[in-house]
């Protein structure tokens, strides 16, 4: 009788294993791609539910809970990690595969060492203070197992359909065209693109109409406004003249080189001036965090957490000097960087409690510790593309400790709502956490070639690890164009003053069109089944939608993930298809193959919340 529980048991950790895995490879992809993570803690309770009442039932809410924590726990990394390794990359770095698993390993254990200590506090103590609204989403998600099927099923419709897509597309066999290009003439240089892309138009559908919308209008910004602007002028530019960075004669820019060469680091100076001022706005509650955390005494097991914390750092310092042969640097740089981590891993465990992380500022929080971090470089007078390089191994540690200390307090705190002892979740969020590490360290090593193409239309739009590498290098070399960077500064002002959201704002601008517009098409697919449905149903639809929507970008970026690993291989050579119109059919095909098992739900029964269909 005893083997059936444990071997039940072992089906869940498996489970749960695989799930991290495709969680951090779909997410790392995804947010390389578009700037945008989803979160994995709903798709992961629904797989969950549907998987342990299949194969492990008597591990019932237990089971469940776990699969979700450790599908949490993968993607974690990844919408941490994805903002700063590609960014070593950009620089002209190698990554270290060993050094950054060592480095993210090292984090998963300071994060959740420092979670710890103040978690009693945070989930339990001020539970009417912090309502954890994403914890109460996933518990729900949990406890609704009855509607479970449905969404597995459309999940694995979008998988199977994000899939195929991906697979016909330009990304792996290439037998299909899937991006719609239209450029405008000499007098007025604009260029207009979509790329049918089911991961984009997943994400579109997540986040919905707002941010999509937002992110369009910082494209059009870009690509309409500035852009046009700017290669108006390089006309008249003195035939001598070269781009800044490069031997290329102004006067022989076209719109993408514009794009390149100047646009982008006006997006870079938006994001910049969202980044600190997302920093200035948190000082309220790190002061608020800091004076409850002190304030609520020490922890239960306190002394397990900080040896936790001093063999983290210890794993840090040592992996700096292997790596830079600089012990002195190592020790300067591990303290610094532990310092800011214990801080904002705070300050994010807080965040999750009242906002939930998808929505927390991680990226801000980096920005911020790099900026201080580099200006220490600077003063000591380590200023090289070596030293830079050294400098993002460290911030490899501050942003995957910024990430896990959220996610896990927000794990946590699910476990607190469905009765789950929360000791038993701890040990399988930080094996997910590790595997996290794993796969985006070797994700980002596969990705290397197609991460370091630039140009205005680049394989993967990589915001923010643009915005590290460039304000990082330039300001440890004292290259900048600082006048765009100003100018980007200046709009990200305009931005605040108009209560817009500089960070969304600037995303658009700095993204290709083709990524911004595919996420505006998905969100336009989800204000379409709300407009068309009654109210009864419109909740249902969409919440199908969204669980569609997972499958598609899961589909979408493990295939596309796939695909260019075959290509790296030389297994596979993508065709080079031309012509707009297989683009626009597959578009159309694929808002058809959306929006129309979600229309299929007719009603919903009122006595047991069941569809009809």
């Amino acid at each position: 009788m005893l083997g059936k529980p444990r071997q039940k048991r072992g089906i869940v950790l498996l489970i749960g294993s695989v799930l991290a895995l495709i969680f951090a490879a779909s997410t790392a992809y995804s947010g390389m791609k578009a700037g945008l993570t989803v979160a994995a803690g709903i798709p992961g309770a629904i797989i969950g539910s549907g998987l342990v009442q299949l194969w492990a039932a008597p591990q019932g809410m237990r089971g469940k809970n776990l699969i979700q924590a450790m599908a949490s726990g993968g993607e974690s990394i990844a919408s941490g990690m994805i903002y700063v390794v590609p960014a070593i990359i950009l620089i002209g770095g190698r990554v270290n595969f060993w050094a950054g698993c060592a480095v993210g390993a090292a984090a998963v254990v300071f994060a959740v060492s420092v979670a710890g200590l103040v978690e009693d506090f945070m989930v339990i103590s001020q539970a009417k203070q912090l309502p954890y609204p994403e914890s109460q989403a996933i518990a729900s998600a949990l406890t609704a197992s009855e509607a479970a099927s449905d969404q597995l099923g459309v999940m694995a419709w979008g998988f199977g359909i994000g899939g195929l897509v991906t697979a016909l597309s330009t990304q792996v066999l290439g037998w299909v065209n899937t991006t719609i290009t239209v450029v405008g003439d000499a007098s007025y240089r604009w260029k207009f693109a979509l790329e049918v892309n089911p991961m984009l138009i997943g994400i579109g559908f997540v986040v919905g109409m707002e941010v999509s919308l937002t992110m369009f209008a910082g494209s059009l910004l870009a690509n309409f406004g500035l852009t046009p602007l700017i290669a108006y002028f390089t006309q008249f530019a003195d035939p001598q003249a070269q781009v800044w960075n490069a031997a290329t004669p102004i006067a022989q820019l076209d719109v993408d080189a514009v794009a390149g060469a100047y646009a982008k680091y006006i997006g870079a100076g938006m994001m910049l001036c969202g980044g600190v001022i997302g920093a200035l706005k948190l000082i309220p509650v790190i002061r608020t965090s800091l004076q409850q955390t002190i304030g609520s005494g020490p922890a239960a097991g306190s002394q397990h957490f900080l040896g936790r914390l001093g063999g983290a750092l210890a794993v840090v310092v040592i992996t700096g000097w292997l790596v830079s042969g600089h012990l002195g640097l190592s020790l300067l740089a591990a303290v610094l960087a532990a310092g800011l981590a214990l801080l904002f891993v705070i300050v994010s465990a807080r965040m999750a409690g009242t906002i939930g992380c998808s929505n927390a500022p991680v990226s801000g929080m980096t920005i911020a510790s790099l900026v201080i971090m580099t200006a220490v470089f600077v003063l000591c007078g380590w200023r090289d593309g070596q030293h830079t390089q050294w400098l993002l191994l460290f911030g490899i540690f501050i942003v995957t400790a910024i990430s896990v200390g959220g996610a896990y307090t927000q794990t946590q705190k699910v476990g607190v709502l469905v009765r789950i002892d929360r000791h038993v979740v701890r040990p399988y969020f930080i094996l997910a956490a590790l595997i996290g590490v794993i796969i985006v360290m070797a994700t980002t090593s596969l990705l290397a070639p197609q991460l370091a193409i630039g140009g205005a239309n680049p394989p993967f739009g990589l915001p923010q690890a643009n915005l590290i590498a460039t304000l990082t290098a330039g300001i440890m070399s004292g290259k900048l164009p600082w006048a765009m960077v100003i100018v980007g500064i200046v709009l990200g002002l305009v931005c605040w003053l108009l209560k817009l959201p500089i960070m969304t704002v600037a995303l658009g601008f700095y993204l290709p069109m083709a990524t911004t517009s595919a996420i505006l098409v998905g969100a336009l697919l989800r204000a379409l089944v709300m407009k068309v449905s009654a109210a009864g149903v419109r909740d249902t639809r969409v919440g199908l939608g969204v669980s569609l929507a997972s499958g598609l970008i899961a589909g979408g970026s493990l295939v596309g993930l796939i695909g260019i690993g075959l290509q790296v291989a030389a297994i596979v050579t993508p065709g080079r298809p031309s012509g707009d119109l297989p683009a626009w059919v597959m578009l159309i095909g694929l808002c058809a193959a959306i929006i129309g098992p979600l229309l299929q739900v007719r009603r919903v029964a009122a006595h047991n919340g069941k569809d009809k269909r």
